[in-house]
């Protein structure tokens, strides 16, 4: 069995159990939100009425939580390594951090800026070998939190992005792209988390000339299984509408998450993603860090 066949029985079955326990869960009460209104960027929340520390990590989802007013987080992959195999061509990537920098602007807007200071790919194309690195390209995003940023059933965020070719032309295509995501989130019984991802990417063509539709679509399902401990599976395919040729990708993904009970503005965690097709990277393995200031 090969491994990216493991990787998605793993994840459905993690994915079953997790469904079939919170669909049994008893409901829990519902905790009013404090009036946060008032804070920004230059008046920052205190530290009393700071939401739980909440990241766009592990995994590929984002969630509809942004940071609080005033305050600085910072999400970074450690180190990620990603193996792409295909039609007699092996590809290696590796990220050496991969840093995401978030500022609450208001109590339900945050700025975010990502890109990684170093990004290696090896590519191993019938026995001829080809090396590239440098600064990947920079990604500016907002998102904004309409509802559910302090608790309650549901929470939904809208979070447009645009990409800075600040890559080398080996790493990076050399044009501006954006998208948007709206992220939903229902906060279900005893503390189980189902969120969807939907996304749309306006991104270059493969041949140069014009622009088309890059679609995302993600469905993911977490829990505390202890104070500090939170454990993630998810579903995640990317269709991209290229003129020359549709491609999708599938993959299985799951991920762990530490928050330490002496120090909760910190966050350790690690995932492994499994490619589920022959279009998506085998496998992809990541330890990251977050911390909130």
């Amino acid at each position: 069995m090969k491994l990216f066949d493991k990787g998605a029985i793993v994840c459905a079955i993690a994915a079953s159990v997790l469904i079939a326990d919170a669909a049994h869960a008893d409901p829990a009460p519902a905790t009013p939100a404090p009036d946060k209104s008032s804070y920004s960027v230059f008046n920052p929340t205190p530290d009393n009425l700071l939401r739980s520390l909440c990241t766009d990590r592990p995994t590929k989802s984002t969630g509809p939580c942004t940071v609080d007013a005033g305050r600085w987080q910072l999400e970074s992959d450690i180190y990620n390594y990603t193996l792409a195999r295909g039609g007699g061509v092996r590809t290696t990537t590796e990220l050496f951090t991969n840093p995401t920098l978030k500022l609450g602007l208001t109590d339900r807007l945050d700025v975010e800026f990502n890109i990684s200071p170093y990004e290696r790919v090896v590519t191993d194309d019938h026995g001829v070998t080809a090396h590239a690195s440098g600064v990947s390209d920079l990604f500016l995003r907002l998102k904004y939190n309409f509802i559910g940023d302090d608790g309650g059933p549901v929470a939904i965020a809208l979070s447009p992005y645009i990409k800075v070719p600040t890559a080398n032309h080996n790493l990076g295509n050399g044009y501006v792209e954006a998208g948007i995501i709206v992220p939903v989130q229902f906060n279900l019984p005893e503390n189980w988390q189902l969120l969807f991802d939907p996304e749309v990417d306006v991104l270059k063509n493969a041949s140069g000339s014009g622009r088309h539709i890059n679609a995302i679509a993600l469905v993911s399902l977490s829990k505390p299984v202890s104070s500090t401990i939170t454990l993630s599976a998810e579903l995640w395919t990317d269709t991209n509408f290229d003129p020359q040729g549709d491609t999708t990708q599938y993959s299985a993904d799951l991920g762990v998450a530490w928050i330490p009970a002496a120090a909760p503005n910190l966050q350790l965690d690690g995932g492994v993603n499994f490619g589920l097709n022959a279009n998506t990277p085998r496998t992809q393995i990541y330890v990251g860090i977050s911390r909130r200031f």
